[in-house]
Order: structure tokens, then C-alpha cells, then sequence
């Protein structure tokens, strides 16, 4: 019997699904918030020759389809195995996490 045969993951899986969706739901929260941003500026006529909310609003939707394929893909992981996620997984997790911060402090940086 293999070691991994005998291990009984209880509700790990579960408990690591809901924690990626909760990380995603709260990125979608801080995306929504930057395409208001973006938004009302573009509503008050305040964008120049380059719109860089734009761009922070850009960025942040792109780092959260990222991260909800990430999900995706982890979630599907979840349900077959219980093993590691792969390093290429958290790297565009992270990546998109990184981003989306950035483009949310530039955001606020650029909305004042």
C-alpha cells in the first residue's frame, strides 16, 4: 500500500477550493472598484493623452481572468488529487495577485 493510498485527506481539498474562490472574489471586489475609478474620471473628462487609469483598469482585468483560470484549474486539480499545486500555477497566481495590486495602489495614486 502506497503512503499516499492511506493518507485520508479529509476536508483539505475542500477547505484549499474555498480558500482560492474567496482570494478571487476579493480580487474581483478590488477590480470592480478600479473600473469605477476609471469610470468615474472618464465620466468627468480627466484623461489626457494616455489614459492611465485605463491602463490600471487593464491590467487589473486581465490579472483577474488569470487568476480565475488559476482557480479553475486548482479546483479541477482538487477533485482528481490531493497533491501539491504545480510551481507554474503559483507563480501566475502570484503574478496576477502582484499585478492587481499595483494597478490598485497606482489607481488610487492616480484618482486623487
Amino acid at each position: 500500500m502506497s503512503p499516499d493510498a492511506a493518507r485520508d485527506p479529509g476536508l483539505q481539498p475542500e477547505r484549499t477550493s474555498l480558500a482560492w474562490r474567496r482570494t478571487l472574489l476579493a480580487l474581483v471586489v478590488a477590480d470592480l472598484l478600479i473600473w469605477r475609478s476609471w469610470a468615474l474620471a472618464a465620466s468627468r473628462g480627466a484623461g489626457g493623452p494616455v489614459d492611465y487609469l485605463g491602463i490600471c483598469a487593464l491590467v487589473a482585468g486581465a490579472a483577474t481572468v488569470i487568476l480565475g483560470l488559476c482557480v479553475l484549474v486548482r479546483g479541477r486539480e482538487l477533485r482528481q488529487s490531493s497533491a501539491a499545486p504545480p510551481a507554474v500555477l503559483l507563480r501566475w497566481a502570484a503574478s496576477a495577485v502582484v499585478a492587481l495590486a499595483a494597478s490598485a495602489v497606482a489607481a488610487v495614486a492616480l484618482g486623487r
